[in-house]
């Protein structure tokens, strides 16, 4: 069998001495590194103090398909292949993954550099729960795609991590606030280990507020999970009561709603209309 094999580097979020051991060694003598961004890698490379050997390829998104077949047969002829994303771990919201299932499709070996992540490390310091979480990738770009994939997780009770763009960040927010509820705990992690690192901790309200100005920098979200206070029958009972001491419907479900965190005024007023369908 050969002795090629492909190797996932996790590289610095922000300060390079954060950078293992194993990825410096990897940097100085993988046959092929193949980067998001080659600056961005020689960039690194130069503050670790390390000459790359090796041949320099590009492989962001919109060309690793095409460069998988050539690297998969460098592998089999004897080849280490060294793959970095920009920061933290590839194939986390970044390249890699076509180039893994080839190589495993293949039968030849894919090991991992251990290291940074933007994931787990803003779920370690938002001071959410973090024994139990999940990942959402980047928040859809579009208001309307990005308020129907948060209606999904109205209802999770895991922590949420999610990456997002400084320049949607306040509308993101904006339209959490309107589908989860103001109370919903978060954090925006902005910057994580760079000179500038922030966390800002509170109610998607109280983010909302702090994000409506403007934000700068690489931002990782983590979002509370779900919590009702009630459960959903107890709740029904409620605005119907309401509802007989002369409240609409809709007004109703928004009053419990808002006293009950981690219940939305949607999921309530369907929960009625169900419950009136099947009385």
């Amino acid at each position: 069998m050969s002795d090629g094999r492909l190797l996932l580097g996790a590289t610095p979020l922000g300060q390079p001495s954060d950078a293992s051991s194993r990825l410096i060694e990897a940097l100085r003598h993988a046959d092929v590194v193949a980067a998001e961004d080659t600056r961005r890698v020689r960039t690194l490379a130069a503050a670790l103090d390390v000459v790359i050997t090796g041949r320099v390829i590009s492989m962001f998104d919109q060309v690793e398909a095409a460069r998988v077949p050539a690297l998969v047969d460098e592998i089999a002829a004897g080849a280490t292949v060294l793959v970095v994303s920009d920061a933290g771990m590839p194939l986390i919201s970044d390249p890699g993954y076509r180039l893994v299932t080839a190589c495993v499709a293949a039968g030849l070996p894919v090991q991992c550099l251990p290291g940074p992540s933007a994931v787990t490390t803003a779920l370690a310091v938002s001071g959410l729960p973090s024994e139990k979480f999940c990942f959402e990738g980047f928040a859809p770009r579009k208001s309307g795609a990005r308020r129907t994939w948060l209606a999904t997780l109205a209802d999770e009770r895991r922590t949420c991590v999610f990456f997002e763009s400084p320049r949607r960040l306040a509308a993101c927010l904006h339209d959490a606030v309107e589908e989860l509820g103001g109370a919903r705990p978060a954090a925006v992690c902005r910057e994580l280990t760079k000179i500038h690192e922030e966390v800002v901790r509170g109610s998607l309200d109280d983010l909302a507020g702090w994000a409506a100005d403007g934000v700068l920098g690489e931002i990782t979200v983590v979002l509370g999970g779900a919590t009702p206070s009630a459960d959903l029958p107890s709740l029904v009972a409620q605005v119907e009561g309401l509802v007989a001491e002369g409240a609409r419907v809709k007004d109703a479900c928004g009053e419990v709603a808002e006293a009950n965190v981690g219940v939305r005024s949607r999921q309530l007023y369907d929960a009625v209309l169900r419950s009136r369908r099947d009385g």
